[in-house]
């Protein structure tokens, strides 16, 4: 069958770093490949999840600190009435310029309470091990990005960074439109900048 060939549709070309092995060796590497991406003018805000702070601090260094928002767990998460991160590190962050944001996990909260007491996984924790399926920094990516939003910290009609780790450090990165919690079917992953490939 004669006939012409339909155009193609362009193509961005843009390239995505893998790791091979997860964790916090990849931090600083993976700081690098999110200071050249966030250069370009489409992405506004840098969410960098973080227990103890040194993964934002380390962040800071590289990035401009008012772009970023950190994102650290809830009360009460390895032991009652405890934040991971000290004070100190807290304030630190905060006199640099960095968003610090304090909230109840995405992926994590009643719904595990639930499990716990009842044995039955909920809807946001069966979100949580889908996503695990490309390794554990995109599911914290994605989850700090949701935290981020709810506490108006980043813009749900705005390209941002979301970073991941996978136990401690940075080892993932995701350009993508955050969504709030609620609507976080609404939520766009348009890159993916880096990850583990083996995990």
């Amino acid at each position: 069958m004669k006939g012409k060939m339909k155009p193609v549709q362009a193509c961005i070309d843009s390239s995505c770093r893998y790791f091979e092995r997860p964790g916090a060796v990849n931090t600083r590497r993976a700081l690098e490949i999110v200071c050249l991406r966030a250069a370009r003018p489409d992405i506004s805000r840098i969410v960098i999840p973080t227990y103890s702070g040194k993964s934002a601090l380390a962040a800071a260094k590289m990035i401009d600190p008012a772009k970023i928002v950190a994102v650290t767990t809830v009360y009460g998460f390895k032991k009652p009435n405890t934040q991971l991160m000290k004070e100190t590190t807290r304030r630190r962050l905060l006199a640099m310029g960095v968003q610090v944001v304090t909230a109840a996990h995405a992926f994590g909260g009643v719904g595990r309470s639930v499990r716990r007491k009842l044995g039955t996984y909920q809807v946001d924790e069966i979100i949580a091990y889908t996503l695990r399926i490309f390794g554990q920094g995109t599911k914290v990516a994605v989850e700090a990005a949701l935290m981020a939003a709810d506490a108006g910290c980043v813009r749900v009609d705005e390209n941002i960074i979301s970073t991941g780790g996978s136990s401690s450090g940075i080892d993932t990165a995701l350009v993508l439109q955050p969504a709030n919690s609620s609507s976080f079917l609404d939520m766009k992953i348009r890159e993916i900048i880096c990850k583990p490939a083996n995990f």
